[in-house]
Protein backbone atom coordinates (compact mmCIF):
# COMPACT_ATOMS: atom_id res chain seq x y z
CA UNK A 1 0.00 0.00 0.00
CA UNK A 2 1.32 3.89 -0.73
CA UNK A 3 1.58 6.19 2.22
CA UNK A 4 -0.75 8.73 0.07
CA UNK A 5 -3.07 6.37 -1.14
CA UNK A 6 -6.89 6.06 1.12
CA UNK A 7 -6.14 2.66 3.84
CA UNK A 8 -8.42 0.20 3.95
CA UNK A 9 -10.49 -0.95 7.57
CA UNK A 10 -9.87 -4.28 9.09
CA UNK A 11 -13.23 -5.37 10.80
CA UNK A 12 -12.69 -9.38 12.53
CA UNK A 13 -10.88 -11.05 10.36
CA UNK A 14 -11.20 -9.27 7.29
CA UNK A 15 -10.15 -6.26 5.01
CA UNK A 16 -12.80 -3.53 3.42
CA UNK A 17 -11.63 -1.23 1.24
CA UNK A 18 -12.14 2.76 1.52
CA UNK A 19 -15.42 3.82 0.85
CA UNK A 20 -16.56 -0.10 1.43
CA UNK A 21 -19.42 -0.92 3.42
CA UNK A 22 -21.14 -4.49 4.50
CA UNK A 23 -23.16 -5.70 7.55
CA UNK A 24 -20.55 -6.91 10.46
CA UNK A 25 -20.91 -10.81 11.08
CA UNK A 26 -20.68 -11.31 14.91
CA UNK A 27 -20.26 -14.55 16.18
CA UNK A 28 -22.46 -16.20 17.26
CA UNK A 29 -24.93 -14.23 16.30
CA UNK A 30 -24.04 -14.26 12.24
CA UNK A 31 -24.70 -11.04 10.04
CA UNK A 32 -26.49 -8.29 11.44
CA UNK A 33 -28.16 -7.02 8.82
CA UNK A 34 -29.72 -3.63 10.98
CA UNK A 35 -26.56 -2.42 10.98
CA UNK A 36 -24.03 -0.94 8.62
CA UNK A 37 -20.31 -0.25 8.49
CA UNK A 38 -18.20 1.40 6.22
CA UNK A 39 -14.24 1.91 6.02
CA UNK A 40 -13.27 5.82 5.96
CA UNK A 41 -9.42 6.57 5.38
CA UNK A 42 -9.05 3.26 7.75
CA UNK A 43 -11.37 4.00 10.18
CA UNK A 44 -14.46 1.58 10.71
CA UNK A 45 -17.76 3.51 11.38
CA UNK A 46 -21.09 1.76 12.44
CA UNK A 47 -24.79 2.41 12.64
CA UNK A 48 -27.57 0.63 13.20
CA UNK A 49 -30.80 1.17 11.05
CA UNK A 50 -32.96 3.79 12.20
CA UNK A 51 -36.79 3.09 11.65
CA UNK A 52 -40.41 5.74 12.44
CA UNK A 53 -41.57 5.22 15.79
CA UNK A 54 -44.30 2.77 15.52
CA UNK A 55 -47.58 4.65 15.73
CA UNK A 56 -49.44 1.57 16.76
CA UNK A 57 -50.20 -0.95 20.09
CA UNK A 58 -48.86 -3.97 18.23
CA UNK A 59 -46.97 -2.91 15.31
CA UNK A 60 -46.09 -6.16 12.85
CA UNK A 61 -42.92 -7.02 11.04
CA UNK A 62 -42.40 -5.81 7.21
CA UNK A 63 -40.10 -6.45 4.32
CA UNK A 64 -37.87 -4.63 6.15
CA UNK A 65 -36.33 -7.25 9.01
CA UNK A 66 -35.17 -4.15 10.77
CA UNK A 67 -38.47 -2.02 11.72
CA UNK A 68 -41.63 -2.53 12.14
CA UNK A 69 -45.20 -1.18 10.64
CA UNK A 70 -48.92 -1.03 11.88
CA UNK A 71 -51.37 -4.07 10.72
Amino acid sequence: MQADAPRGCRFGRRWYLNNESWHPSVPPFGEMKCILCWCVSGETHCQRQECPPSACASPAARDNPCCAKCR
